[in-house]
């Protein structure tokens, strides 16, 4: 019989200027309900800095709802000139 979990895994996986002070990459718990803004707050990262979020391979809006198991990764913009 499966067990009805409060809480859900995700990879985490920061990229270039993100990492400064954070992490590389980590699974981390959080509540069932957790969208990808959350967890971008929870980081304290600004949002005007994001370029690309990706979830499991896909381009994801900051609403989206989180899976047990979800890959998430956090690009920031890049610069040009």
């Amino acid at each position: 019989m499966m067990q009805v979990s409060d809480t859900l895994k995700v990879n985490v996986k920061l990229f270039a200027t993100f990492r400064v002070g954070r992490f590389v990459a980590e699974a981390r718990e959080y509540p069932v309900g957790t969208r990808i803004v959350d967890i971008i707050r929870e980081l304290q990262i600004p949002e005007p800095e994001i370029g690309i979020i990706m979830l499991n391979s896909r381009h994801a809006e900051p609403d989206h709802q989180l899976k047990d198991g979800d890959n998430l990764g956090i690009f920031p913009q890049v610069g040009g000139g």
